[in-house]
């Protein structure tokens, strides 16, 4: 029985489900089970701002990638 099984299916989503669900939804591999848990118990204030940070976080380093590779390029 996992984590999520033995939680009373009332009782709200921790920060580190929030973070996996929405990395999983980046990546487009959610699965069904976690997707209807998601909506069930998940708050959707939550699952904004951990979306918000975690784009801000992945253009950031995107920006640092593309700087990173123009700098041994030598432009």
């Amino acid at each position: 029985m996992t984590d999520d099984e033995r939680r009373e299916p009332d009782e709200p989503l921790t920060l580190w489900q929030t973070i996996m669900s929405v990395l999983a939804a980046f990546f487009g591999v959610q699965s069904s089970t976690n997707r209807q848990r998601d909506f069930s118990r998940g708050r959707p204030l939550h699952f904004i701002l951990i979306g918000l940070v975690a784009t801000v976080i992945f253009v950031l380093v995107l920006v640092l990638v593309v700087r990173l590779v123009l700098a041994q390029a030598g432009a």
